[in-house]
């Protein structure tokens, strides 16, 4: 799974329709919020930063929610955008949740290894277990 990194509103107008997770690397005001939302209609969820989340109007959530878009807190650590514009999530964390499941853990538990395996956003990991149980 991929995770578009955005580094500057300038970039949101440049996005593929088919992007499904973005993860903005500056805060966003609700106008970009709402571009990026119109630029790609495939969206599933906005991956911010804890420092920038707190920003985000209260308004612009329901947006989202009203949407069905989750708005994510949480970084991409050790990501360089220079090298790559998208931020990978290894097919292994994927399986670690369907070896989770099949050994019948509770979600709490789930997300305290994967988080210590993983070192992916709580935020990100309760989405990643929603998205597999579709």
């Amino acid at each position: 799974m991929r995770i578009r990194v955005v580094s500057s509103k300038e970039e949101i107008n440049s996005l593929g329709r088919c992007e499904k997770i973005v993860h903005l690397a500056f805060r966003p005001a609700n106008k970009d919020i709402f571009t990026l939302v119109r630029s790609c209609p495939d969206l599933k969820a906005i991956h911010i930063p804890s420092s920038y989340i707190r920003t985000v109007s209260n308004s612009t959530k329901m947006f989202l929610d009203m949407q069905g878009i989750a708005l994510l807190e949480g970084d991409v650590w050790g990501h360089r955008k220079d090298i790559n514009e998208y931020s990978e999530i290894r097919p292994e964390v994927l399986d670690r949740i369907q070896e989770f499941k099949a050994e019948g853990l509770s979600e709490p538990d789930m997300l305290g290894r994967l988080g210590r395996e993983t070192r992916l956003s709580r935020d990100l990991l309760k989405f990643l277990l929603k998205e597999k149980a579709k």
